[in-house]
């Protein structure tokens, strides 16, 4: 389900100039909402799934919200104007939603401590790496179709998504977790949520990090093929280049998180990252903001790179505490760090200005607040080892 959720935001960027084209777009960042509405959808949607999933259990949630993706991604197939189109997107971000949620829940459910941060680099990896073949496969789409096959492949990719799980995957919340779908029982899961510095504090991280990722893939197209490089068919090529490392990274720190634990490795790599981003910052004004194309994909991808360390690690330290009320505890990390990435990632994409430093500026802003986010959880500590309380039952 994090796989689909990656090609419904990458593999359609191709298309961005066929769209702008066929609705008379001439705002080179408009298209960049058809990312930020679906984030939207994205964000609000996951607040319900969690406790709706705390009471009926895990499986027929992800089935019902996959129900209202597949709905979304038919309007988006027959949407005849702009609007309609963003009003598509935002359904598909309402469903996808399900799958963000309840796959970090399920993991949450079956696994605790390291365990659980080895399985959530497993699920980050596929995350990081479908977005190495997503723009291609659009692009693929486009040189035999219309644009709006795209969604077609989308649906059909969600078909087969939920013939698998309703097939496979059994039911994971312990009955011993199930709680009652009443705004009391749910107000009190979201307080505890909220009100736990760990959680908070790490979500706080976690939501500035993925702003980087959002801003990237907003700008990508502008940079890489309609504003800078002109790239054309060869832009699925770069931005694979950059998920590439993200991929790579997230397996090393599957293989490493075990024997080092989730602070020492997302604190490093979160260090690494802001330092990096200065470096770029350096380097992009240095050159204008217009670098050679090899010096943007190789500062882009160190980023991305180092990013990939403190993303999945961050998120398995914000559920750590809260293995009893997992689906609402999901929700509300959820809810909360893609709210704010859509908002960081927004306002850094429509920023652009013909050049990458808007980018390179929002990657050092954003990589700094994180840290500072981390530095307030641990108070002023990085690197330690922190609890690892015992998984619950599996």
């Amino acid at each position: 389900m994090m796989g689909l959720t990656a090609v419904t935001i990458d593999s359609f960027l191709p298309a961005f100039p066929a769209i702008a084209r066929d609705f008379a777009i001439t705002d080179p960042n408009r298209p960049q909402l058809l990312i930020s509405v679906y984030m939207l959808g994205f964000g609000v949607a996951q607040l319900a799934y969690g406790p709706i999933s705390d009471a009926i259990g895990r499986r027929p949630a992800l089935i019902g919200g996959t129900v209202i993706y597949l709905a979304g991604s038919v309007l988006a197939m027959l949407a005849p104007s702009f609007e309609v189109l963003l009003l598509a997107r935002a359904v598909q971000g309402i469903g996808g939603a399900a799958g963000r949620i309840l796959g970090v829940a399920i993991v949450r459910d079956r696994f605790g401590g390291r365990d659980m941060a080895q399985v959530m680099s497993f699920c980050m990896m596929v995350f990081l790496i479908v977005p190495i073949v997503a723009p291609a496969m659009g692009g693929l789409v486009l040189a035999v179709g219309h644009w709006r096959l795209i969604f077609g492949a989308m649906l059909a990719l969600a078909v087969v998504v939920l013939a698998w799980f309703g097939w496979r995957m059994p039911e994971t919340l312990h009955p011993e977790f199930r709680r009652s779908l009443d705004l009391r029982a749910i107000g009190s899961g979201i307080a505890t949520a909220a009100g736990t510095r760990e959680t908070f504090g790490y979500a706080t991280a976690l939501g500035l990090l993925t702003g980087c990722i959002l801003a990237y893939v907003g700008s990508a197209q502008a940079i890489f093929d309609t504003g800078l490089y002109h790239l054309g068919r060869l832009f699925p090529v770069a931005f694979g280049l950059i998920a590439g490392a993200m991929g790579v990274a997230t397996l090393i720190n599957a293989r490493l998180v075990r024997r080092f634990g989730m602070r020492r490795l997302s604190h490093g790599g979160l260090v690494g990252l802001f330092a990096m981003a200065l470096v770029q910052l350096g380097l992009m004004l240095a050159f204008a903001g217009r670098p050679p194309l090899p010096l943007l994909i190789l500062t882009l991808a160190a980023c991305q790179f180092l990013l990939s360390f403190a993303m999945p690690n961050f998120n398995a330290i914000a559920m750590e505490p809260l293995a009893a009320i997992a689906g609402t505890a999901s929700s509300v990390i959820g809810f909360y760090t893609t709210l704010l990435a859509a908002l960081c990632g927004l306002v850094v994409g429509q920023a652009f200005d013909g050049t990458v430093i808007p980018l390179a500026a929002g990657y050092c802003g954003l990589s700094a607040l994180s840290l500072l986010a981390v530095l307030w959880t641990e108070r002023g500590r990085l690197f330690g080892t922190g609890t690892v309380p015992h998984p619950p039952p599996r």
